[in-house]
């Protein structure tokens, strides 16, 4: 598992050229395409056309207990989070703020992406993956930045999150969490 990078005594965070040699340096394999950023799911369907993959939201969401949790799904996989927070046995989900996202996976509201949780040392964050999403071919997510995209197959993504030591993540079938 990689140690938090420490600059000076301070806590620092991978860039996404940094994430993209830690993939390689691990023998994971990815397409990287460039696009202008975007901020939601409905700015990215266009630039979506072009990249092959089932592509993701990512939520940072939190619970009345201040657990947070890191929720990964396909585009087209309806959420509704009180379904949600009864499948996984929390109490009043809601997003958590900017601020605490910075806090626990070191990015910002747009880029928010599995792979921020190489920034989660403490595994403070618990990963919950829609069940549907890994049984695709490839799947696409932000390498830290919204300017981003990578595609590689699910199992790739697994790999991943053996490298940094996360072999807690979860796999759950959205379909009866659809709104």
């Amino acid at each position: 598992m990689p140690e938090g990078k420490n600059i000076e005594g301070q806590d620092s965070h991978y860039t996404p050229e940094e994430l993209l040699s830690y993939l390689e340096s691990n023998g994971i394999s990815y397409t990287l395409y460039h696009h202008e950023p975007f901020f939601s799911v409905e700015e990215a369907a266009e630039h979506e056309k072009n990249i092959p993959g089932a592509h993701c939201r990512n939520l940072f969401l939190r619970d009345k207990k201040k657990n947070n949790y890191l929720v990964v799904a396909r585009n087209e996989a309806g959420i509704d989070l009180k379904k949600l927070q009864e499948e996984i046995g929390a109490a009043r989900l809601s997003f958590g703020s900017p601020d605490r996202l910075w806090e626990f996976l070191k990015v910002k509201p747009g880029s928010v992406c599995p792979f921020a949780a190489i920034h989660d040392t403490q595994k403070d964050v618990r990963i919950i993956l829609e069940k549907g999403m890994m049984q695709e071919e490839l799947v696409c997510y932000h390498p830290l930045l919204n300017t981003m995209t990578i595609s590689l197959p699910p199992s790739h993504l697994y790999k991943f999150f053996a490298t940094i030591g996360r072999n807690d993540v979860e796999e759950i079938d959205f379909a009866p969490l659809a709104p």
